[in-house]
């Protein structure tokens, strides 16, 4: 066969058949494949909307919370307007912290007051350090999907492939046809379930990797919290740990 008559039988192939005749004329294995890659897709989508979308609420809402926190203010009246519902991480560390504070009565007793503050410095971290683990794993939540589509979606693609020309070769032994009309639908519709795979792959991994990223950085500043938090209550037990001594002299 020519060249030109090989190219002109592609054309025409390419020309009766779309990629959705080509889904639709595949076997059942085949079209489990491309809808389970299709339905990954969508569901890797509907993920990383929703966690870029919490992810720019919650830098939001810290950036405010941040702002308050170091105006000057009281640490209880902040905590008043908080309330229950704390609306991002930061602020339900804060909320675990003062709550620990106030159950806490570093003047119950002269003997042990010292010691009493170093006990509740290490509780409230203790708090702090649960509370952001807890808001670290909700912004994880579904990550893995994401990961496990990035490497798994391409070899599912790839055994679509296979399976699609192992087929498209025992169609051809079944005709005894050797001619490219014959050959290309099936090698067509083998090679989509490769690009499928593909396709719900690449965005997959993408985000996952921009959106780990993005925790992993607001980890670092939680844990830089905690720790000017902690050097805060520090200051605070010890002045009032002086306090309480001279007002008992």
């Amino acid at each position: 066969m020519e060249t030109q008559e090989l190219a002109d039988v592609a054309v025409n192939v390419a020309n009766q058949m779309s990629m959705w005749d080509l889904v639709w004329a595949s076997d059942t294995v085949t079209k489990i494949v491309m809808i389970g890659l299709i339905a990954a897709s969508i569901w890797s989508w509907t993920i990383i909307f929703e966690k870029f979308s919490t992810l720019r609420n919650v830098k939001k809402t810290s950036k405010k919370f941040e702002e308050a926190f170091w105006s000057g203010g009281s640490l209880d009246r902040l905590y008043d307007a908080i309330g229950n519902h704390p609306r991002d991480p930061m602020s339900a560390m804060f909320m675990a912290a003062m709550k620990e504070w106030r159950r806490s009565n570093l003047l119950k007793s002269k003997t042990d007051r010292g010691l009493r503050g170093v006990s509740l410095q290490q509780r409230i971290e203790k708090a702090m350090m649960v509370s952001m683990d807890k808001e670290l794993d909700d912004l994880d939540t579904r990550l893995g999907f994401l990961a496990s589509t990035g490497s798994v979606a391409p070899l599912v693609g790839l055994f679509g492939t296979v399976w699609g020309i192992i087929n498209s070769f025992n169609a051809i032994a079944a005709t005894q046809s050797n001619s490219l009309s014959a050959m290309a639908p099936g090698i067509a519709e083998a090679l989509f379930t490769t690009a499928f795979g593909l396709i719900a792959a690449i965005p997959a991994v993408v985000a996952y990797n921009m959106i780990t990223s993005d925790i992993d950085r607001y980890a670092k500043k939680l844990e830089n919290f905690i720790a000017e938090f902690s050097t805060i209550l520090s200051r605070e037990i010890d002045d009032s740990t002086i306090k309480a001594e001279m007002a008992g002299e």
